[in-house]
């Protein structure tokens, strides 16, 4: 998952087991960049809580969404 700019990036939850009180199945979270994490096969997302924490890059896909999409789900995050 190579980030080649800052933009905001998506990702949708399809598995959350052994986190179901941070994660929900079929809802989109936002991304926090972390080269580090992601050679690990890691993903860190915002989850329920409100805060990043770091999570199996397998429960996740990302999301290219079009520039009026991305705004939409920001407001509603």
């Amino acid at each position: 998952m190579p980030r080649k700019n800052s933009e905001t990036h998506y990702a949708l939850c399809l598995d959350n087991e052994g986190c179901r009180a941070s994660l929900e199945v079929r809802k989109i979270y936002q991304v926090v960049p972390d080269p580090e994490a992601e050679r690990e096969g890691l993903i860190r997302v915002i989850d329920n809580s409100g805060e990043d924490y770091l999570y199996e890059e397998s429960s996740f896909v990302l999301l290219k969404l079009p520039r009026d999409i991305e705004k939409l789900v920001a407001a509603t995050l």
